[in-house]
C-alpha cells in the first residue's frame, strides 16, 4: 500500500506488469489503486451540493478551465508534440509548468503518446482509437491503463534531454497538488477579506479545481473519442479523423481534427477564416509579445491537396 501511495507522486516507483501490446480485455490492465486520485477528483464534484455556488467560484472555474485548455492545446499539443513554433528554454519550462496544472501528466509523456497516435492513427496500436477499441476505452480507459503509463521515449528524444522536463514528468502530481492547496487558501482568504464574494476555501476548491478539472478532462478526451467518428472529412487521410465545430469550440480549436491529421505541424488548425481556432489567436498574441516565434502554417499547396470532392459526415 505504501508503494501505491508513493506512486501517486513518483512515477518511477510504479511497477508495470501489463504489456504495452493491445490485449483482449484491456480493462484488466488498469491498476485501480494507482488511479484512485483520478476517481476521487470526479467524486469530489458531488460536494457542490454542500459547498454551494457563487458567481465568483463559477467565474474562477471557467477562467481556470480556459487557461488550462489553452495550455494543453497550445503548449502540450502544438508545441511539445508537434513543434509548431519556437521559444527559449526558459519559456519552454514555463509552458510545461502551466500545462502540468491540467492534471494530464507531464509534457514528455503527453507528447510521446500523441506522436505515437499519429504514427498509428486508427490502427490497432493506436491506444485511443474509437474505431479500434470503442468509445469508452478511447475516451478514458487508455488514460488509466498501466500499459500506457510510461512514455514512448523513442518518440521524444529531443525533449528527454531537458532535466526540468524529466522532473515534471516524474513528479507530475506535485504541481496539481500545490495548485489545489493554493486555490483553497485563496478562497479562505477571500472569505474573510471580501465576504461580499460569498465564497470560501472549500467552495473555491470544488468549483475552481475539482469541477474545472473534470470538465477539462472530458473536453480534452472528446478529441480522442469523438473526433474520429463524429463530424466532416475534408481530407482523404489514412485514418477516420473528422472536423467538428462543437468540439473546436469546447477545446479552443482542437476540433478541426481532420485538418490536423492532414498537416499536423501547423500552429493553426482552423485552416480557413471561418474555422474558429482560439488557440491560434492566443499564440499570435504570444508571438506579438516576442515570447514565441516562427509559427508554422500549412502551405497553401498542401491545404488545397487531397481534398474529398464532397466532404463526408456521419
Amino acid at each position: 500500500m505504501f508503494k501505491k501511495l508513493i506512486s501517486w507522486f513518483d512515477n518511477q516507483s510504479v511497477q508495470l506488469h501489463a504489456p504495452r501490446d493491445i490485449v483482449k480485455n484491456q480493462w484488466q490492465t488498469i491498476d485501480w489503486l494507482r488511479v484512485i486520485p483520478f476517481i476521487l477528483i470526479h467524486v469530489a464534484c458531488i460536494a457542490v451540493f454542500w459547498v454551494g455556488v457563487s458567481w465568483f467560484a463559477v467565474s474562477f472555474a471557467i477562467g481556470f478551465y480556459l487557461i488550462r485548455m489553452f495550455a494543453i492545446t497550445a503548449f502540450y499539443h502544438r508545441y511539445f508534440s508537434h513543434k509548431a513554433f519556437r521559444t527559449t528554454r526558459f519559456f519552454q519550462f514555463i509552458l510545461a509548468l502551466i500545462g502540468a496544472t491540467a492534471v494530464q501528466r507531464g509534457p514528455i509523456w503527453w507528447a510521446s503518446h500523441h506522436r505515437h497516435h499519429h504514427l498509428y492513427s486508427d490502427e490497432s496500436e493506436d491506444a485511443h482509437s474509437p474505431v479500434q477499441h470503442g468509445f469508452l476505452w478511447s475516451h478514458i480507459g487508455w488514460f488509466l491503463s498501466s500499459k500506457n503509463f510510461t512514455a514512448h521515449l523513442e518518440n521524444v528524444k529531443e525533449l528527454s534531454k531537458f532535466s526540468e522536463l524529466r522532473f515534471l514528468d516524474r513528479f507530475d502530481a506535485v504541481i496539481p497538488v500545490l495548485v489545489a492547496i493554493s486555490i483553497y487558501l485563496l478562497g479562505y482568504w477571500l472569505e474573510s477579506t471580501y465576504p461580499s464574494l460569498n465564497t470560501n476555501g472549500m467552495q473555491l476548491l470544488i468549483w475552481g479545481f475539482a469541477i474545472s478539472t473534470v470538465v477539462l478532462y472530458h473536453a480534452t478526451f472528446t478529441v480522442n473519442s469523438l473526433s474520429h467518428v463524429w463530424g466532416k472529412r475534408r481530407y482523404a487521410t489514412s485514418d477516420q479523423s473528422r472536423n467538428n465545430f462543437w468540439i473546436a469550440l469546447a477545446t479552443l480549436g482542437e476540433g478541426w481534427h481532420n485538418n490536423h491529421h492532414h498537416y499536423p505541424g501547423s500552429a493553426k488548425q482552423g485552416f480557413y477564416w471561418w474555422e474558429v481556432d482560439l488557440t491560434y489567436y492566443g499564440l499570435k498574441i504570444l508571438a506579438m509579445c516576442g515570447l514565441i516565434w516562427d509559427l508554422r502554417m500549412v502551405p497553401a499547396s498542401i491545404r488545397e491537396s487531397r481534398k474529398i470532392k464532397q466532404e463526408s459526415k456521419i
